[in-house]
This record gives C-alpha cells, sequence and structure tokens, in this order.
C-alpha cells in the first residue's frame, strides 16, 4: 500500500484540445449562423426568419446548455409534458421555448456570448472532463506499453478473449484483456488500470477480478496478470487484500518490474 502512486496524470491529462477542436470544427457553420441571434431584441421574431433561411441551424441549440442529443435527456415542456430536447427543434416555436425557458434568451440578447463558437469551445472542454476517469486507464496503459518495449518483451494489445478456445470458461461474454503475452512456456492474459480517487468500482473490479483469475489459472499454460496502482486503493484495502488471495500476479508500478523478470527468463 505504501508503494501506490498519487498520480499518474501529466499536464496534457485534462483536456484533450485536439478531440474538442473537432467537435467544435463539426458544427462551427450552424454556429456562425446561431450568431444571427445575438443582440436581437425580437427573439421570436428573429427565430423565425433564422427558421425560413436554414431551419437545421437548431440542430446544435443542445450544446449550448452543455447536452449533447446523443444523450436522449428528456425534460418538461411548458404544458406540462416531457419531451426529448431535440423535439423542440423541430418547430420554430419550439425553439422559440427552448431559447426562453433555457435562459439563452436573456443571455443573447444581453450579449453576454459574443461568439458561439468560441462559447461552444469553452463547453466542449467543461464536457471533456467526463472523459479523464477513461484516460488515467490509457495512461496506465501506455505506460506499461512502454515498459514491455524498452525491455523487449512482444506483445499484444486489447485482444479477445474468443482467441483462446480454453477461455469458453469465461462464459458466452466476450472478454477483451489489456495486453497478451505469450511466451514459450505461458500465456499472460492482463487487465491494466489506476485508480486515483476511490468508489464502488474499486470493489466492483477486485471482484470481478478474483473471480476471473481462478477460471483463466485452472490451465497451466494461461495466467491471468493484474496491474494495478493508484491511492484510490486506500479505501478499499480490504478489497484488494482479498484480491491477493484469488489472484497470485498482481502488481503496481513499482513490482511489474518483477513480472518483466519472469517473462524475461527464458
Amino acid at each position: 500500500m505504501s508503494q501506490l502512486a498519487e498520480t499518474n496524470a501529466t499536464l496534457n491529462f485534462f483536456s484533450d484540445f485536439t478531440k474538442i477542436e473537432a467537435n467544435v470544427n463539426a458544427i462551427s457553420i450552424k454556429l456562425n449562423q446561431l450568431n444571427y441571434l445575438i443582440g436581437k431584441e425580437d427573439m421570436a421574431s428573429a427565430i423565425r426568419d433564422l427558421w425560413n433561411e436554414n431551419k437545421n441551424v437548431f440542430s446544435v441549440l443542445d450544446i449550448l446548455i452543455a447536452v449533447r442529443t446523443a444523450d436522449k435527456k428528456k425534460v418538461i415542456d411548458r404544458n406540462g409534458n416531457i419531451r426529448l430536447i431535440e423535439d423542440f427543434f423541430k418547430t420554430p416555436e419550439g425553439v422559440v421555448e427552448y431559447i426562453e425557458s433555457t435562459g439563452l434568451k436573456r443571455v443573447f440578447q444581453n450579449k453576454q456570448i459574443t461568439n458561439l463558437v468560441d462559447y461552444v469551445f469553452g463547453i466542449e472542454t467543461g464536457l471533456d472532463s467526463n472523459a479523464r476517469k477513461n484516460r488515467s486507464g490509457h495512461i496506465m496503459e501506455n505506460r506499461i506499453e512502454t515498459l514491455f518495449r524498452s525491455n523487449n518483451i512482444p506483445f499484444r494489445r486489447e485482444v479477445y478473449s474468443s482467441e483462446f478456445a480454453e477461455m469458453s470458461c469465461l462464459g458466452e461474454d466476450l472478454k477483451r484483456f489489456d495486453f497478451v503475452v505469450e511466451t514459450p512456456r505461458k500465456t499472460y492474459l492482463i487487465e491494466v488500470n489506476f485508480y486515483s480517487g476511490g468508489g464502488s468500482k474499486l470493489n466492483e473490479v477486485a471482484r470481478s477480478y478474483s473471480e476471473l483469475a481462478p477460471k483463466i489459472n485452472q490451465f497451466p499454460h494461461f495466467e491471468f496478470v493484474w496491474i494495478t496502482d493508484g491511492i484510490g486503493w486506500k479505501s478499499a484495502q480490504s478489497k484488494l487484500e482479498e484480491a491477493f488471495y484469488a489472484i497470485p500476479s498482481i502488481y503496481n508500478l513499482t513490482t511489474v518490474t518483477d513480472f518483466i523478470t519472469r517473462l524475461q527468463i527464458k
């Protein structure tokens, strides 16, 4: 437990500006057309004028309140009906209600936003913070990949259990392993993760891998390996301790060198 890393984040962890830029560019033409509404006193009339010019521009209104249409969010309209947010964009009356009820009308009229492209860039940056949990895992995977490469360990990434007939023991659901290392003696099926914070996810992962490992390790030429780190485990120490009884091969970033040494022994 004393070896657990506090973080694995570098400065590029917090925002993926390449993805953010791509998301904004995909709708920038529509956003520029919606700029027509900024500063308009008669908002309803301006909306109808823009609708007659190009009604498709309103399809991106959801992002202005930090919601994505794909999320299929539902709300209660003025009449007490439950509707999908995207349904408001199908008529000019719906757009008027959306602009007014969300508070965007006042923001537009007061010119608190001067350019919707810049505004949405900021929203996308905020929404991208939701992806940080996944990025933490990817950073950990990349770090293990770097260690394997620097030590000349042949490996494959993201390998499905269906490649190995013996892994039918895992049931009908396909399992994708982060890494697979195949040696003349044994095939190692490897899961990698990092948790800088606690939560129920850690208990779930420890339990899941504790059930998975014995099924794999029953075959002499297969071994399940779990490489994990992060101070998040301090909140789930008992679950991690339980996992040690079921999973012989658990490593962190400090001890993973022991695993690499095992792989290098001919």
